[in-house]
């Protein structure tokens, strides 16, 4: 396996936005930040950040010393080496498509680091800005607070996009080794905690029994447990399940 982060850190620098720039105004005029919530806008053709407000509020971080790495780089421990491979496998999923590309993003539940030491949990939302003749050429974060969260050890994220399928199998196979759970694979254990069989389930879903199957059964060698029951009181023991 390759090093998390390696193919994310190659397409990244730590050039912080230049805040005074005329791109940098017009975003702020047309982007809508919500409170505790910190942006930026990565460019690739610039490689540099074009883009950061908020991170004061949320972080403690002045807008102009924040830079892709150090946003990398303050996930708390236990969080960042998942949050690496997440965001490699995504960028890579997302950089193989060439159509309908804004329409591309994913989301991490984690805890990041506030410059006081504090660790603030977050819902990070990771999608396509713009993109120039098929290929990705900005992306935008959204970090918003969320002291709602109740993070256990297993690590939710999820996929959305045209191929939405195929960039959550994607994910899927290529994370199997962490603690992790997508929000495909949550919908049908919440449902199978509801007393609802495989076939109900699919029925319910429009997809094949089969398919409900590949979501679940993993799962049982991921998190260690032996029958469903135990599966369940695992995903609740977890807040994988509210």
């Amino acid at each position: 396996m390759s090093n998390p982060g390696e193919f994310s850190r190659s397409m990244i620098t730590a050039l912080p936005a230049d805040l005074n720039s005329e791109q940098a105004m017009s975003l702020r005029r047309t982007i809508q930040r919500f409170p505790e919530e910190a942006i930026y806008v990565y460019s690739f053709k610039e490689n540099r950040m074009v883009y950061a407000d908020g991170w004061e509020e949320v972080l403690g971080y002045d807008d102009s010393e924040i830079n892709m790495l150090s946003i990398v780089d303050i996930t708390t421990p236990e969080y960042k080496p998942f949050s690496f491979e997440l965001n490699d496998k995504a960028l890579m999923f997302i950089m193989s498509r060439s159509e309908e590309l804004e329409k591309y993003s994913f989301t991490i539940e984690l805890k990041k680091l506030h410059k006081n030491g504090k660790a603030v949990p977050l819902i990070v939302r990771v999608g396509v800005f713009k993109s120039e003749n098929g290929r990705v050429t900005e992306i935008i974060g959204r970090n918003q607070v969320s002291y709602r969260l109740k993070l256990g050890k297993v690590m939710q994220y999820a996929a959305y996009g045209p191929e939405k399928a195929e960039f959550e199998e994607e994910l899927n196979k290529n994370l199997f080794h962490y603690y992790a759970i997508s929000n495909k694979e949550k919908e049908a254990l919440g449902m199978l905690a509801q007393g609802k069989s495989f076939k109900e389930i699919a029925h319910e879903l429009n997809v094949t029994q089969s398919a409900i199957e590949k979501r679940i059964i993993p799962l049982y060698k991921r998190f260690n447990v032996k029958s469903l029951t135990h599966l369940v009181t695992f995903a609740y023991e977890n807040h994988i399940l509210p």
